[in-house]
């Protein structure tokens, strides 16, 4: 199983195949997606990349983290686990 990365700062012109040519160099990529606001499809200026080893997203750290892409400087770091976030809103409403 590989590593999932977080990619933050990015352009919003950036698309998930340029994310994907981006860390193409430091490993094999297993996955890559930029995050779209559902309503617009405008991109959120994240997103996230899953490579196929500890070594290579290690390496795609490395190399990527504070490198300017698009006038930006990224932010590469391991992704943290979704936290949740309660799902109905009513659920917890006392009457």
């Amino acid at each position: 199983m590989g590593k999932k990365l977080y990619v933050g700062n990015l352009g919003y012109s950036v698309s998930t195949t340029d994310l994907e040519q981006l860390f193409a160099p430091h490993g094999t990529v297993e996955s890559a997606q930029v995050i779209t606001d559902r309503d617009t499809g405008q991109s959120k200026g994240f997103g996230f990349v899953e490579m196929s080893s500890n070594a290579e997203a290690a390496a795609a750290i490395s190399a990527l983290d504070g490198k300017e892409h698009d006038g930006r400087a990224l932010k590469v770091n391991e992704a943290r686990p979704k936290e949740s976030r309660g799902g109905y809103a009513g659920a917890n409403r006392r009457y």
